[in-house]
């Protein structure tokens, strides 16, 4: 009988935890899950903007590519990933030929060439004048986060013979939290 009891009193003890050790602990998890949380939650923005660094990367080395063609042969043609590129003062034109050889197009990215009729901003896009596009993630291309989640590609200028090299710029304040 001594026997049964010593296994009857083993088998109580290895019961598993108590609901207060259980309690505890899922307490501790949701402590630990409010912390963590807005941490994990910004991931959607710094990954939009990096996207954009990397487009604003890919758009300077086809600014550098094509005018290195064009000290080689002004005359062109000027070709980068298969695509003909526009020449605009020996570098690439403000156009839908510049993104498509820079690898940006859709379905990751909205181009908005500039013209006249996209100069003023609207609710989800700033301004975009002639000579200039304008590339957004196409996640925030219909929100409000578009107004500062963009890269702004301005070809080059000529005056009085002197070429102003074409820019490629972030917002100040880049913001692509949707």
């Amino acid at each position: 009988m001594n026997k049964q009891a010593s296994i009857a009193s083993r088998q109580r003890a290895q019961g598993g935890f108590t609901l207060i050790e259980l309690i505890v602990v899922i307490v501790i998890l949701g402590i630990l899950a409010a912390t963590a949380l807005p941490r994990f939650a910004n991931m959607g923005g710094d990954a939009r903007a990096a996207s954009l660094n990397a487009a604003r990367g890919a758009l300077n080395t086809t600014v550098s590519m094509m005018h290195g063609q064009f000290l080689i042969n002004p005359n062109g043609p000027f070709v980068n990933e298969g695509v003909t590129i526009t020449n605009t003062n020996g570098y690439p034109g403000a156009d839908a030929n510049t993104t498509a050889a820079a690898g940006i197009n859709a379905p990751d990215y909205f181009v908005t060439v500039g013209s006249a009729a996209n100069a003023a901003a609207t609710a989800n896009r700033p301004g975009v004048p002639a000579g200039s596009l304008l590339v957004q993630p196409q996640s925030v291309s219909a929100n409000a986060a578009g107004l500062t989640c963009y890269v702004l590609y301005t070809a080059a200028t000529s005056a009085n013979n002197v070429v102003t090299p074409p820019t490629v710029a972030l917002p100040n304040a880049i913001n692509c939290n949707n």
